[in-house]
C-alpha cells in the first residue's frame, strides 16, 4: 500500500513537473517568437545571454525593461537591387596594399588575388558581391610595379556582374594632375601615404572629381581648412575612409544608444594593441627579411614626397612612412581615427575642447619618430564626457571599445556586448530581484562573429576585431569596405550626404591634429570655437 502511495505520489510529482517544464517552455517559445519577429531576425544574431538562473519570464522582463520587445532595426536592401544610372569612371591615385582592397571592394582583383581566392574557396563568396556598375578606367602610382598591379586588376574580366561589366580601355597616369585633367575620370578614389590626401583631394573637388579618400584627411590644420572649403563649394561627393557605419552591429549600437538604454555616458574608452613588426609599420622587409622590392628607377621619389621635407630615397621610408611624422600621425593617423569615428558616428560629439597626450617609444627601437605607447585624454565639458585613447605596440592584449554610461556599458567591436552597471537607478529593481545580473552581459549583439574570410595580417586581424572588415546581412558575410564605396556611388547617382562626410572628416581632422600636437608639443592643446583655430 505504501508502494501504491508513493508511485501515486511520484507520478503526481512527475506531472507537476512536466507541467511546470511545459510552462516553462511555452515562456521561452513566447520569447524567441518575440525574437523571430523583429524585421532583421536571421541575420541580427540576437541572442539573450542564457544563464542558469535566466527562466522565460526573467528573458521576457528584461526584454520588455529595456525596450527591447518592440524594437525595429533597419532594413538592409543589400542585394535587393541592381545598381541604377549611368556608369560611373573611377581612377586610383596610389595602388598600394590598401587600394588592392578597395578595388576588390567595386569589384575588381588581381589574377594573383584570384588564384589564392580560388585555393581558399573564398572566391565565390565575392562574385556574389553587388554589382555596382563602375569600371576602373584609371591608375596612377609613383611605383611601376604598383601601376602595373593597378592596371592588370582593372583589366581582369573575372569580377561581380560577368558579362555585363563593362570591359573599357585603362590608362595609367604618371601624375595625379594628368589624371584630374582627363575629363573622362568620374571620381577618384585615393589611397596614397596620408600626407598628400588633403592637397591631393583638394584638387580632385576643385576639378569636378567626386572624392574617396582614405584617413586620414590632412596632417595640418592649414590644409585641412582649405580642403572642407573647397568641397562645400563644390557639387562633389566627398566621403572619408571610414567603413563602420556600415556595419549590421552598428546600426544596433545606434538604436540601443538612441534609446538611452546605457543612461548618461560619461566616459568613452577606446583603445588599440598590437605586437608584431609588420603591426607596428615595419614593412620594407618580406617574410625572408629581405629588401621589398624598388628603386629611384622604378619609383618617381621627388613625387612621392610631394610637399614634405626633401629625404634621401630609402626602401624603408617608402614601405614603412607611417613612422616618420613628415608623413603620417602614427597611431593617431592609423588606428585612433578609427576609433574617432566609431565613437562620433554613434554620438556626434565633434571637435573636443582640449586634448593631452603622452607616450614614447618604447619597445621599437629603430629610425621612427612615432611612439609605440600613446595616450590622449579628449576632453568634451559640452557634452559631459571624456574620450580616452590608449595606444600600444608591444602587447596584443585586447581592451576593447567600451561606451560606460551610469546604468550600463557597451563594449563594441564585431560585436556589441552590453552589461549592467550594479550602481544603475533604471535597473536597480531588476538587479535586486536577479533578474539582471551586473557581473555578466545581459545581451549580446553578435551578427555572423568568425565568419570573417581572407584575414591574415596584423592589420587584418585587427581590423576585423573592431568590426572593420565584413559583417553579415541575410545569413551573408558582405564587405564593410564594399558596402562604404557603394554607399559614396549611390550619393553621386540619386543625391544624398554620405555617412563620412566632410562634416565628419573635417571633426576628425581637427582632432587628430590636437592629439599629435599635443604629443609632439608636451602640452595640452584646445579648440577655440570662436576663432575656429587649435589654440
Amino acid at each position: 500500500m505504501n508502494a501504491k502511495v508513493d508511485r501515486k505520489d511520484e507520478n503526481s510529482s512527475s506531472n507537476k513537473n512536466m507541467e511546470k517544464e511545459q510552462g516553462n517552455g511555452m515562456q521561452r517559445r513566447t520569447v524567441l517568437k518575440a525574437l523571430a519577429g523583429l524585421p532583421v531576425a536571421g541575420f541580427l544574431g540576437f541572442e539573450i545571454l542564457k544563464k542558469k538562473n535566466y527562466d522565460g519570464y526573467k528573458r521576457e522582463a528584461v526584454l520588455k525593461e529595456l525596450g527591447l520587445d518592440s524594437i525595429e532595426f533597419p532594413q538592409a536592401d543589400y542585394g535587393k537591387k541592381s545598381s541604377s544610372g549611368d556608369l560611373i569612371k573611377v581612377g586610383f591615385i596610389g595602388f598600394g596594399t590598401r587600394a588592392r582592397q578597395l578595388s576588390q571592394a567595386l569589384g575588381f582583383m588581381h589574377p594573383d588575388d584570384v588564384k589564392s581566392r580560388q585555393q581558399n574557396n573564398t572566391l565565390a563568396g565575392w562574385l556574389q558581391q553587388e554589382y555596382l556598375n563602375v569600371a576602373i578606367t584609371g591608375i596612377c602610382d609613383v611605383f611601376d610595379l604598383h601601376a602595373e598591379k593597378g592596371l592588370a586588376t582593372a583589366k581582369n574580366e573575372i569580377r561581380p556582374g560577368g558579362p555585363d561589366a563593362p570591359k573599357l580601355p585603362v590608362k595609367r597616369y604618371h601624375s595625379y594632375q594628368e589624371m584630374l585633367a582627363d575629363k573622362d575620370i568620374d571620381a577618384v578614389i585615393i589611397a596614397t601615404p596620408d600626407h598628400h590626401h588633403a592637397h591631393i583631394a583638394t584638387e580632385a573637388a576643385r576639378a569636378g572629381k567626386h572624392v574617396y579618400c582614405e584617413k586620414s584627411p590632412s596632417l595640418h590644420e592649414d590644409e585641412l581648412n582649405e580642403l572642407y572649403t573647397t568641397v562645400k563649394n563644390s557639387n562633389v561627393v566627398y566621403q572619408l575612409g571610414h567603413q563602420i557605419t556600415q556595419s549590421v552591429v552598428f546600426q544596433q549600437a545606434k538604436e540601443i544608444i538612441k534609446r538611452n538604454i546605457l543612461g548618461k555616458i560619461t566616459l568613452i574608452e577606446t583603445t588599440s594593441n598590437r605586437n608584431s613588426a609588420n603591426g607596428a609599420w615595419i614593412r620594407h622587409l618580406d617574410a625572408h627579411g629581405n629588401p621589398k622590392p624598388g628603386d629611384e628607377k622604378s619609383i618617381d621619389w621627388k613625387q612621392w614626397l610631394g610637399n614634405a621635407p626633401y629625404a634621401p630615397f630609402s626602401v624603408d621610408r617608402f614601405y614603412s612612412w607611417t613612422k616618420w611624422f613628415d608623413y603620417d600621425h602614427g597611431m593617431i593617423g592609423q588606428l585612433f581615427t578609427h576609433e574617432f569615428d566609431a565613437v562620433n558616428q554613434l554620438l556626434h560629439i565633434g571637435i573636443p575642447k582640449s586634448v593631452s597626450s603622452s607616450g614614447g617609444i618604447y619597445y621599437w627601437k629603430d629610425n621612427r619618430e612615432m611612439p609605440d605607447s600613446l595616450h590622449c585624454v579628449f576632453e568634451y565639458p559640452n557634452h559631459d564626457l571624456t574620450l580616452l585613447y590608449s595606444g600600444n605596440l608591444a602587447s596584443s592584449r585586447s581592451r576593447g571599445r567600451v561606451f560606460m554610461g551610469h546604468d550600463a556599458s557597451m563594449e563594441l567591436g564585431s560585436n556589441a556586448v552590453i552589461t549592467a552597471d550594479r550602481g544603475s537607478t533604471r535597473y536597480a529593481r531588476g538587479i535586486q530581484s536577479g533578474a539582471i545580473d551586473p557581473s555578466s552581459p545581459m545581451i549580446s549583439f553578435n551578427p555572423g562573429a568568425g565568419q570573417i574570410d581572407a584575414v591574415s595580417s596584423a592589420s587584418e586581424k585587427y581590423y576585423a576585431s573592431r568590426g572593420l572588415t565584413t559583417t553579415t546581412i541575410n545569413g551573408r558575410a558582405v564587405d564593410v569596405t564594399h558596402l562604404h564605396v557603394r554607399e559614396w556611388l549611390n550619393c553621386i547617382r540619386n543625391g544624398g550626404t554620405p555617412s563620412a562626410n566632410i562634416e565628419m572628416a573635417f571633426q576628425e581632422g581637427i582632432a587628430c591634429i590636437m592629439a599629435h600636437k599635443s604629443y609632439v608639443e608636451k602640452r595640452a592643446v584646445e579648440w577655440d570655437d570662436k576663432l575656429k583655430k587649435i589654440v
